[in-house]
């Protein structure tokens, strides 16, 4: 399998690198983020999550802790009541980032855990203890699940393990056997997963809605479609893998995860988003914001704005919301991103109310509030002239019908839109409209018509 730097980027495959990569961020930081790829089979969504494992930073761990416990913070049966001098004792080792995978065939047993009957049946010493399962031993790693969809329908009791795990952040899991003391344990496992929706049983939002929502985000893998990208896949297979060095870890940053700055104004539009476009789960507004901060970081960014939130916006609601509200959440971010790029301003009851953005020049609360009140006056201008009443009275005369201007008659007067007009400048430099109130360049002429 080749290396994921020698992998080829084309159009089809980009989004599922970008996640990939937010994804290992988070990691790299101690946080999960959750990934699902949906697409046609054969298009290397497993080879790109697999190839992965061969740039995975390295962990810390209390030596030989199948749990992977932090010496900093042990949280296993073994290790979680020890005094920090007795882990100290213990001593410490660096081992590989864990990668493990969840099978079609795995069961409850192996994945979650069970008797070690090893230690059982030690002739020398023999003692219950528990042997951690597949999630457990990838504590502060990554769990892969090929075709969830078919796991999700043919294993419930697998997807609801998955949904304890990524229920909250760090998840849980519960291991419970005969005659032993149940045992619940803090987990920090990064799930990812692939799925072939075109296939039965279908697509996993249709087949465990709940598991679906816990993903943080959706991709959906395309195929290739150019020549070149299709070559170039070819030709990587047939040189082999690069050298382990070349594919060395890419996922440090200057600053942590938990210095990104998140303003006020910026949660401001996620609560507006959520609430004004009727998204069903909170969990969509939280991914949106921990995906903007991870966007930030891999910037080489300290504070997330708005184009952090845009970018992740696709990723974060495309299995939490339709494509037209999805659409729209885009439509109301381009708006308060760039204001001006817009002719007419949305109606209030049509898009939320703006709100101010850091990183931006002057405040796009001011300049949106400037461009509606200046399209009020007109409106307001137009529509209370004498020349407009006049032509309105005209049309509701004689049986709704409008009427032509007599003979001489000079057409209404319309309002013009002052982006459509020539504006000749004076020799002396002109103050920008937008620093003069409305009422200043916008007056009615008492004697027209």
């Amino acid at each position: 399998m080749p290396s994921y730097f020698e992998l080829v980027r084309h159009s089809g495959n980009g989004d599922l690198f970008r996640a990939v990569e937010l994804s290992l961020s988070a990691l790299a930081e101690g946080q999960t983020f959750h990934l699902h790829a949906e697409g046609l089979r054969g298009t290397g969504k497993t080879t790109i999550m697999r190839a992965v494992k061969d740039i995975l930073p390295s962990i810390v761990r209390i030596k030989n802790c199948m749990y992977n416990c932090d010496p900093a913070k042990p949280h296993c049966p073994e290790h979680r009541y020890l005094t920090p001098q007795a882990i100290k004792e213990i001593g410490s080792e660096t081992v590989p980032c864990p990668f493990l995978e969840i099978s079609q065939s795995a069961k409850i047993g192996t994945v979650v855990g069970t008797i070690d009957l090893a230690k059982l049946t030690d002739k020398a010493s023999p003692g219950a203890s528990l042997l951690p399962g597949t999630i457990v031993q990838a504590h502060r790693g990554i769990i892969f699940v090929d075709e969830i969809n078919r796991l999700a329908d043919t294993s419930p009791e697998l997807a609801d393990v998955l949904l304890d795990v990524m229920g909250t952040k760090p998840g849980r899991i519960q291991i419970e056997e005969t005659g032993m003391p149940t045992v619940e344990l803090p987990l920090a496992v990064t799930v990812w997963a692939a799925s072939n929706p075109d296939e039965d049983p279908g697509a996993l939002a249709q087949v465990r809605r709940q598991l679906s929502d816990r993903f943080d985000v959706l991709v959906t893998m395309g195929r290739p479609n150019d020549y070149l990208a299709v070559h170039s896949i070819l030709e990587t297979r047939e040189k082999g893998p690069l050298a382990s060095a070349q594919a060395s870890p890419a996922f440090t940053f200057p600053v942590g995860l938990e210095q990104v700055v998140i303003s006020k104004e910026i949660r401001n539009v996620l609560a507006t988003i959520y609430v004004d476009f009727s998204l069903e789960s909170l969990r969509a507004v939280q991914a949106m914001e921990m995906a903007a901060a991870l966007q930030a970081l891999h910037a080489g960014k300290i504070q997330v704005t708005l184009d952090d939130v845009m970018q992740v916006v696709p990723l974060t609601l495309g299995h939490r919301a339709d494509h037209g509200t999805v659409t729209n959440i885009l439509k109301y971010l381009t708006h308060l991103n760039h204001p001006a790029l817009h002719d007419t301003p949305p109606a209030d009851d049509v898009l939320p109310a703006p709100v101010a953005f850091p990183n931006q020049t002057g405040s796009n609360a001011e300049k949106i509030s400037w461009w509606r009140n200046l399209w009020e006056s007109l409106r307001n201008k137009a529509s209370t002239s004498p020349a407009n009443q006049s032509q309105q009275k005209q049309t509701s005369t004689g049986n709704g019908s409008s009427q032509s201007n007599g003979p001489g008659s000079s057409p209404a007067p319309q309002a013009m839109d002052p982006l459509q007009m020539t504006i000749h400048a004076p020799r002396a430099k002109a103050t920008p409209l937008s620093k003069l109130p409305v009422d200043k360049f916008i007056s009615e002429d008492e004697n027209r018509g």
